[in-house]
């Protein structure tokens, strides 16, 4: 049974500004600690690759926080909330403290899709109960 649905659509002229004005820290807000490594990563490579990173993690984040019902309250951090990739690429939400035990005490599971083209990305989220 569905849970919860979110969406975000998100400018990435918009977060490509506030990186430039914030640096690297708007990333660590943002950010788990397995998403900095690969930000750093595609950064590294391509400016471009690591900003398309950050904004389809902000908009994915976004989602999900609407698909949850709390929007960015406790126990919904930016940083309790990874949008990470299995071998084969598929984006996996992976959730950490509070936030993990919160989602697991209501026996929910997550799906997110996540988009990007050259001025924006776009996430989307199905939070399922298991019942």
């Amino acid at each position: 049974m569905i849970y919860g649905i979110g969406t975000d659509i998100c400018d990435i002229r918009r977060i490509a500004s506030t990186l430039e004005r914030r640096g690297e820290r708007f990333a660590q807000k943002v950010l788990g600690e397995r998403e900095l490594e690969v930000w750093r990563a595609r950064s590294a490579r391509a400016a471009s690759r690591g900003l398309a990173y950050l904004a389809t993690r902000f908009s994915a984040k976004e989602a999900f926080s609407k698909a949850i019902g709390m929007g960015m309250r406790m126990p919904m951090t930016w940083r309790s909330c990874e949008i990470l990739n299995v071998p084969g690429g598929k984006p996996v939400i992976h959730l950490n403290g509070e936030l993990a035990a919160w989602f697991a005490e209501r026996r929910l599971r997550a799906h997110v899709s996540v988009t990007d083209e050259t001025d924006y990305a776009t996430a989307f989220v199905v939070v399922e109960t298991n019942d």
